[in-house]
């Protein structure tokens, strides 16, 4: 019997193992590069060694909160991503991924017992900063964190593109459409808020899969199909045709929280706008004479208290006559009409950056230089690359392993062979 139970446990443990997924170290390195390319789009639009306060307002970067220097309860704060390195190493730091219009809070009166070791001579406080529950690690309708060690349900968060909070799929009204990673979506409230929206929906938005779900009772997942449903028979309306959406989309989003859009913050944000100093300045947008806005209205359907999703090209097809541009004004949205404020106009910058940083430096070189240079320097190059083949094949032959000294040794040796090589053709040449 006691053969058996072994036999069983042996059986059962194999299977086990077999169960178990095998990776490739093909398929351990493109996870790798994937997660390398997903960071560079985020972080290479930020500077990892300077404090991004001297820049003032940043138009998006990557922000961090410190649990250790601002926990609960107290004044929420944000740090750049330099500070996050310098000042706050070794904390507990919330990622909030990135903000748009915000300047970096390291040091000042928000941290009692704290000094910004990058740029100490900070103001008390950024009255323009713009803060929500996300700087306290909270997110969603559900204020919950994430990952939340208490809740089960497999669900993707997305980000509001007004509000810039994150919101988990489920809590958004309705399912979001198929590929929501490549929309811009605006949150229940940002919706409601914002109700011209619903107006554009009818035109250029993209539905979502109605199906409430409250945000304190979650529900099991729903099926949805792959082809989105014509707008015009998801709600019911006229037959209007939806014009065709684009590629180059937006991802996770962006903007600022209703509670915290104060009347201050509002005439703040005209008077930027009348000095033409706001994100997007007034002479680029010429306001239009007929109102697109009210054109739309008159096809608006009934409205729902769902979130809306948007394609990539949306934002140019919002109305510029006079009194829209005052309504996005006085909503604090007039960031909508920037079609470079987009989180993804963000990461292409990035990603372009640091494509420029791991350029090949040979070719860089050779590019600065004129024909005889470039031989001159390819001919270098080669007789550098095999007299180290040369060097390490002998370490291979022996099964000896290679030491950082002896990679030393052998440019010491090899400077050591130009220099008596310079100073025999100088010899030569007097």
């Amino acid at each position: 019997m006691a053969a058996e139970d072994g036999q069983r446990e042996k059986l059962s443990a194999e299977e086990a193992h077999a169960e178990d997924p095998v990776l490739s170290l093909q398929d351990v390195l493109e996870e790798d590069d994937a997660l390398e390319s997903e960071a560079s789009a985020v972080l290479a639009g930020s500077d990892a060694e300077k404090c991004s306060y001297p820049e003032n307002y940043v138009k998006r970067q990557a922000l961090y909160a410190c649990s250790t220097c601002t926990p609960n309860k107290e004044e929420p704060a944000g740090i750049c991503l330099a500070c996050s390195y310098t000042c706050h190493e070794g904390h507990d730091l919330f990622e909030l991924y990135t903000k748009r219009n915000f300047r970096c809070d390291c040091g000042n009166d928000k941290f009692k017992n704290l000094k910004c070791k990058l740029f100490p001579e900070k103001e008390k406080v950024n009255i323009d900063n713009k803060y929500n529950e996300n700087f306290f690690g909270l997110y969603c309708t559900c204020k919950r964190p994430y990952p939340d060690p208490e809740d089960e349900t497999p669900d993707e968060m997305i980000q509001c593109i007004v509000c810039e909070d994150w919101f988990h799929g489920r809590h958004l009204g309705e399912s979001p459409p198929e590929h929501v990673e490549s929309l811009e979506m605006v949150c229940p409230g940002c919706t409601q808020r914002c109700s011209f929206l619903r107006a554009y929906c009818t035109k250029i938005g993209v539905p979502g899969f109605t199906k409430i779900v409250p945000a304190d009772k979650d529900l099991e997942d729903i099926k949805v199909d792959d082809d989105p449903v014509e707008i015009s028979n998801v709600l019911n309306r006229p037959d209007i045709k939806r014009e065709e959406e684009t590629a180059g989309v937006a991802n996770p989003q962006d903007v600022k929280e209703e509670k915290q859009s104060s009347p201050s913050s509002s005439a703040s944000c005209n008077q930027k706008y009348e000095e033409g100093s706001c994100s997007i300045k007034k002479e680029e947008v010429k306001p239009s004479t007929a109102c697109q806005l009210r054109e739309y209205q008159d096809h608006q359907g009934p409205t729902k208290d769902t979130a809306t999703y948007w394609p990539g090209n949306w934002r140019r097809k919002l109305c510029r006559c006079e009194e829209c541009m005052k309504m996005y004004v006085e909503l604090d949205v007039l960031f909508l009409l920037d079609e470079s404020d987009t989180v993804q106009a963000y990461e292409n910058k990035g990603k372009l950056e640091e494509a420029r940083e791991t350029r090949d430096p040979l070719m860089t070189a050779l590019g600065n230089m004129n024909r005889i240079q470039q031989v001159e320097l390819i001919c270098e190059y080669n007789d550098l690359k095999s007299e180290l083949s040369e060097y390490l094949k002998k370490f291979a032959e022996e099964g000896k392993v290679v030491q950082t000294q002896d990679i030393q040794t052998f440019f010491e040796d090899l400077r050591s062979r130009k220099r008596r090589r310079l100073d025999r053709m100088q010899y030569y040449c007097s």
